[in-house]
């Protein structure tokens, strides 16, 4: 049924939760996983400083995003269970996942229900909803 699962994962508990989730559904299904991380900066760079300032936190970013998902790699391998990631730079979180899913014809979603919290949510919204009304495939939302 479900042959490639995309986790969106962002670091937070959640989309750890749903990685676990997506596992284990992998193991049932015989199924694949991708991990696609999206790097976004800093929005206020790119207003107010040059450009080199936001380069430098997104490879800071993809250092960090790399070693937790070398972490879920493994964790995927000792249960058998075929798995790749990617992380790639983002201007549009919800889009990207969705463009992401649809070019590489993921026929599930697993997608933890927050990520970001407090005023970034406010100014970006939900990046679970967003992905939710966007995409034509099924979407898991894990609280």
């Amino acid at each position: 049924m479900f042959q490639n699962i995309l986790v969106p994962f962002d670091l937070s508990n959640q989309s750890t939760r749903a990685f676990k989730v997506a596992l284990d559904i992998a193991k049932n299904y015989n199924s694949k996983v991708t991990l696609l991380t999206c790097i976004e900066g800093d929005a206020w760079h790119h207003k107010y400083y040059d450009a080199r300032a936001d380069a430098e936190l997104i490879k800071k970013q993809k250092k960090v995003s790399k070693k937790y998902l070398e972490k879920l790699e493994m964790s995927a391998k000792k249960n058998n269970v075929s798995i790749k990631s990617q992380i790639i730079a983002s201007k549009s979180v919800v889009n990207d996942i969705v463009n992401f899913a649809k070019s590489r014809k993921h026929d599930l979603i697993v997608i933890g229900s927050h990520g970001r919290t407090g005023f970034d949510k406010l100014l970006l919204g939900s990046v679970a909803n967003g992905v939710s009304q966007k995409t034509k495939c099924p979407v898991l939302i894990v609280k």
